[in-house]
């Protein structure tokens, strides 16, 4: 099928694109920008008028909940989410149930999600057999499964001896771990430390939960070469580490949620469970870092941070409630809104979301095809979506397509307003999901 958007304003961070022009879709492909010639006919014409073409977002952390929590969020409804918030790209931890430690689950994880034509799923192996800390998975034959990387999720090895054959092995193969920064001892509780937690009489994490096992991470590194994605870190002082191990040149990327770049441990609430979060939603000091640290680069990515939770595991007291929210659809508009408020360009604001994230999930080795993640390239797949910058909503969890409806981001809880709304995504030329037109 031919396809031609028409007017649409084309904003393309990878290629410094900005200015109203045409794309034209053929055979799940992005065949040419602009005018074509009359040998091109389209079998559908879209008018874009009025709204931003941009690359399908990349999305580095996003649980669909299957296999073995289906009651919190079925691999349908969240990759349909991820469609509705313009996300055609999203990597996947292995804490699922049963764990991704097998390629059995692997290829029936993806044959699952190919089959619903919807986002592009790339999962994580797990590092470790059951993320127990003790056993190597096999990670080759994870990765000719499908696998883009190997990770622990939210589980930290303890065994600094396993941790370092893990990185060893990786390294020797060319393998990418992901590693959340978190000390196995000190990140037991749920809220950041400070007079906040302490009044609130909460079990509280310190920053040298992260800070210790950066500092872990990056001597393993030194002494074993492996490549290290560090997801979602959450202090100041993390930030200042990362950035001192980039100048030395070790090979890290990592990113930040969307929960950390806007919020506070204020946003807590009075108990508030919407706002149980790991990792724990920490001072405006660490808020502030972590913005000017994506701004300058030194954080690579956004990410959603997307973890349905069912109603009855939010419903308990605080410390006693899941962590986890929802946040794919939430994604675009909150990048946007950070652009907005540290004055940045539009294609600033949309490159932590599409070509910075893209980049990264295309040094994976699956991924090294002519998919061109988080890009509009002439050749590459036509994964992009429409997305009306006029719109403003605000954020009603009965709306959300997740099955998960908790989000700190609640109307009722931050009264706050985005800007822009995903009108229609595309998938390999198909369009896969539309608002209204």
């Amino acid at each position: 099928m031919k396809t031609s958007i028409i007017n649409a304003r084309v904003l393309d961070p990878h290629s410094n694109t900005d200015c109203i022009q045409d794309v034209h879709i053929e055979q799940g492909h992005i065949k040419a920008f602009g005018k074509l010639q009359e040998t091109f006919k389209a079998d559908h014409v879209v008018d874009a008028k009025g709204l931003w073409l941009i690359p399908g977002l990349v999305d580095l952390s996003g649980r669909v909940m299957e296999p073995g929590h289906e009651h919190e969020g079925m691999l349908a409804s969240e990759l349909t989410a991820a469609v509705a918030g313009g996300v055609t790209s999203m990597v996947c931890p292995p804490d699922t149930d049963p764990v991704l430690d097998e390629p059995g689950l692997v290829e029936m994880l993806q044959f699952r999600a190919a089959n619903l034509h919807l986002a592009r799923l790339y999962p994580l192996g797990a590092l470790t057999t059951a993320l127990e800390g003790v056993k190597l998975t096999e990670m080759g034959a994870l990765t000719q499964a499908g696998c883009v990387g190997f990770g622990q999720a939210e589980v930290p090895i303890k065994d600094t001896h396993v941790l370092t054959r893990a990185l060893s092995y990786a390294s020797t193969f060319g393998f990418s771990v992901w590693l959340h920064p978190k000390d196995a001892y000190l990140g037991n509780g749920v809220a950041a430390s400070g007079a906040l937690a302490l009044r609130m009489g909460l079990s509280s994490v310190p920053s040298a939960s992260e800070t210790i096992s950066l500092n872990t991470i990056f001597a393993l590194m030194k002494s074993t070469g492996a490549r290290v994605h560090l997801s979602r870190l959450s202090s100041a002082l993390g930030v200042e580490m990362v950035r001192e191990a980039k100048a030395q040149g070790l090979p890290i990327t990592c990113d930040v949620s969307i929960n950390s770049l806007h919020l506070t441990e204020v946003d807590m609430g009075y108990f508030d469970s919407r706002a149980r979060l790991s990792p724990p939603l920490r001072g405006a000091r660490d808020r502030e870092a972590l913005r000017e640290g994506l701004a300058k680069g030194v954080i690579d990515a956004l990410v959603s941070d997307h973890h349905p939770v069912s109603g009855d595991l939010k419903a308990l007291p605080f410390a006693e409630a899941q962590p986890g929210a929802t946040g794919l659809e939430l994604l675009l508009s909150l990048a946007l809104k950070w652009q907005q408020d540290m004055g940045l360009s539009v294609l600033d604001g949309l490159s932590v979301v599409t070509s910075r994230p893209g980049a990264i999930l295309a040094h994976q080795a699956p991924v090294q095809s002519q998919l061109h993640p988080g890009t509009l390239t002439v050749g590459g797949a036509a994964d992009f979506c429409l997305f009306d910058p006029q719109a403003h909503w605000q954020v009603i969890p009965q709306d959300l397509k997740s099955q998960g409806k908790h989000t700190p981001f609640d109307v009722d809880l931050t009264g706050m307003q985005l800007q822009g709304r995903v009108k229609a995504t595309w998938v390999q030329g198909r369009c896969v999901y539309e608002r209204e037109l």
